[in-house]
């Protein structure tokens, strides 16, 4: 072996290379880490703005009076007896935003989870102080194109009425709404109209177990 090989041999295991690399690696390390800090702290905000942006939009359309309605951005506190009485109608109780108008409390924005054909569907239903519903709003949802987007998209039923806005006015004092028997479905529907009304029924139940 060359004298030059051993040379070679004997910086590279030198322990002052091998400490100086090491920091060299570590002050990267820092300054990557640094950065990629920075870059979540700027999208971070504005993700949660956006996020905000997109669930008042799906409050205000659910809302009796829209233009005049606003909402506290904090939800408010669920209890386990909301939670169980949504579980119990057969939904997921997610968020609820209280609705104000003129500064008084005009009702409520609830978001609730419920089974579809094809997977979650989540919505956004209003339910204004005397427990009856203002409207409902779909947030996301996988239903098969064509077909349970019909519902989605508030298409109307053999009656003329579109599938969402049916449950506009109805209340626990109907009983649980049902589909055939007081709610209508869309044809070949079903089992998404079946998954609607079955979040319209589950919050419906947390609100009323609101005391």
């Amino acid at each position: 072996m060359s004298s030059e090989v051993k040379q070679k041999e004997k910086v590279d295991m030198d322990p002052k290379y091998i400490i100086e690399l090491t920091v060299k690696l570590f002050v990267t390390c820092l300054v990557v880490a640094g950065l990629l800090g920075g870059v979540n702290a700027i999208t971070e905000d504005r993700i949660a703005a956006i996020n905000w942006e997109n669930t008042q939009e799906a409050m205000t359309a659910v809302a009796a009076d829209p233009e005049n309605t606003t909402f506290n951005e904090t939800p408010l506190e669920n209890t386990q007896a909301m939670i169980d009485a949504a579980s119990s109608a057969g939904g997921t109780l997610g968020a609820i935003y209280e609705a104000q108008v003129n500064g008084e409390t005009a009702g409520y924005a609830v978001t609730v989870s419920a089974s579809g054909s094809q997977g979650t569907i989540e919505m956004m239903v209003g339910v204004d102080t005397e427990g009856a519903v203002t409207g409902v709003s779909v947030v996301s949802h996988s239903e098969t194109s064509g077909i349970g987007t019909k519902v989605i998209g508030n298409e109307p039923t053999a009656s003329g009425v579109g599938v969402l806005d049916q449950f506009v006015g109805r209340s626990a004092a109907d009983g649980t709404l049902s589909v055939g028997s007081n709610v209508d479905a869309i044809t070949g529907a079903t089992v998404t109209t079946r998954g609607i009304t079955t979040g319209v029924n589950a919050a419906l139940a947390a609100i009323g177990a609101m005391g």
